[in-house]
């Protein structure tokens, strides 16, 4: 068997000093997370994130600067996971777009609630992406070259 990373991407967007995340329920628990998910076949990282801010959060999401990239991997199921994170800016939101499965509600929290949260955080990627950016950690989209 080939060993391959799960390759992700996540979506920082900020509003008023507060994040979008999403809850979601994943192996039976409720935790929080960037909205995110896995690369498909055939689509770019950056498509990949305008798509997923999409389906999780119905938010229309533009890309401005890519934050960091993050592996991690998930001891209790052996898994590695490698997310490329944006930041941008989100606009068109539709209240009634259905949300992924698995997705309950979108949410903003500032960093502070989101600290106290720290055991509901799907991952520790999900907050060292967020203090990146606040570090003002910016790379421009151009870094990622797809051939």
């Amino acid at each position: 068997m080939v060993w391959k990373p799960h390759v992700t991407v996540s979506a920082i967007v900020e509003h008023e000093q507060r994040f979008l995340l999403v809850e979601e329920r994943v192996d039976g628990r409720m935790v929080l997370n960037n909205p995110a998910g896995h690369l498909e076949p055939g689509e770019t990282l950056l498509q990949a994130v305008i798509r997923e801010t999409r389906e999780e959060a119905a938010w229309e999401f533009t890309p401005e600067a890519v934050i960091g990239i993050y592996q991690w991997h998930h001891a209790p199921r052996d898994l590695t996971f490698l997310r490329v994170c944006y930041c941008g800016a989100v606009n068109g939101h539709d209240p009634e777009q259905h949300l992924d499965e698995g997705i309950h509600r979108t949410i903003w929290m500032t960093r502070d609630e989101m600290l106290s949260a720290r055991e509901r955080l799907r991952s520790p990627m999900v907050l060292q992406a967020i203090d990146d950016y606040l570090a003002g950690t910016r790379y421009p989209l151009d870094i990622i070259k797809k051939l």
